[in-house]
């Protein structure tokens, strides 16, 4: 959302964003370029994820479930807030909440989004006859936009009457190679591996495996054991997890939409562990395997710490595919410019 709304800044004097949601405003502070303000706000619920290779089924359809209990007060409050703002728009990626609530408050609401949480939760194990009513519900809640910008790539956005496709979005770092190597007193011969999960800690790392994988180097979020010599955190290093992004040899990850896209923006290689039960990992991988360059690792080999096949595939695999072009942004804020007319 952050790149579409700075590419409309850019064409609508005196753009504004309130930001309801619970990402932290650390986020936005170097990210959005147009004013802003945040309101803490939870405005869906996801997936409950104790670790980020792990959707645990039973407490995301109870969470779901108790979501929907609360949800006429919640319904209420949003319509409360929209009325008394007046915005132009209501962007939604991808809460359903919000999306009732702007179509009740007489507001043009867009689904701004690669997936639907109706198209999550579907492609969950442990769908049965009693999740039918609120899979409808959120469906039906969907339903009610008066339009959705489909990001590249996506899920069908399905219940949504009008879907608009709109490019790929990727807004990469500047690479700071050497001065990372150099901060980490690297060889010429080793290869810097970011090890990073889309922002949810895991647990733990193989961290005897990875200390003895000779030509390579690996970055990693949170506390290390101590008298590492292979393996550096992040919160030790001059830049930012974007920065290193764009400096790092190889990414090792979850399919998830930001990592994936800025990887095959800056070329970068990927090796992948997949969960199977989050449905937008399909079209990630295609998109991955059409325009850059990756390979899976199963979950039991990155368990065991049996990285070294995939670390070495990736880095040796046939070149990547033509350069894709990331118009997401400035498709989605010509789709957009019309309501601030």
């Amino acid at each position: 959302m952050v790149p579409i709304l700075n590419e409309l800044g850019r064409r609508v004097p005196q753009l504004n964003a309130l930001l309801r949601t619970t990402v932290p405003a650390s986020f936005f502070k170097d990210r959005l370029h147009i004013p802003w303000s945040l309101q803490p706000v939870t405005q869906d619920v996801g997936c409950v994820q104790p670790g980020p290779l792990e959707i645990d089924v039973a407490a995301t359809w109870e969470a779901h479930e108790q979501f929907r209990a609360t949800w006429d007060s919640r319904l209420e409050a949003e319509i409360s807030k929209m009325r008394a703002l007046r915005p132009a728009v209501i962007l939604a990626d991808t809460p359903y909440l919000a999306v009732s609530a702007g179509r009740e408050a007489g507001i043009p609401t867009i689904v701004t989004a690669n997936l639907t949480w109706h198209e999550i939760l579907t492609a969950l194990e442990q769908t049965t006859v009693h999740h039918q009513p609120l899979l409808q519900s959120i469906r039906d809640a969907y339903g009610k936009a008066e339009m959705a910008l489909r990001i590249a790539p996506g899920l069908p956005l399905a219940g949504i009457q009008k879907v608009v496709d709109i490019g790929p979005i990727a807004d990469p770092a500047p690479s700071e190679r050497e001065n990372l190597r150099s901060s980490l007193g690297m060889k010429a011969s080793e290869r810097l591996v970011l090890v990073g999960f889309g922002g949810i800690p895991l647990g733990a790392l193989p961290w005897e495996q990875m200390e003895h994988m000779g030509g390579y180097r690996f970055l990693v979020d949170g506390l290390l054991p101590p008298d590492s010599s292979r393996i550096h955190s992040l919160s030790t290093i001059p830049c930012s997890f974007k920065t290193a992004l764009a400096s790092v040899d190889v990414v090792m990850t979850k399919p998830g939409y930001g990592t994936i896209l800025e990887a095959v923006a800056l070329r970068l290689p990927v090796v992948y562990v997949r969960r199977y039960n989050f449905a937008d990992e399909v079209p990630l991988l295609e998109f991955l395997h059409t325009y850059g360059q990756g390979c899976e690792l199963s979950l039991a080999d990155f368990v065991s710490g049996q990285w070294r096949a995939a670390l070495d595939e990736a880095l040796t695999a046939c070149p990547m595919g033509e350069r894709p072009a990331l118009t997401g942004p400035a498709d989605a804020a010509e789709a957009l410019r019309g309501y601030f007319q």
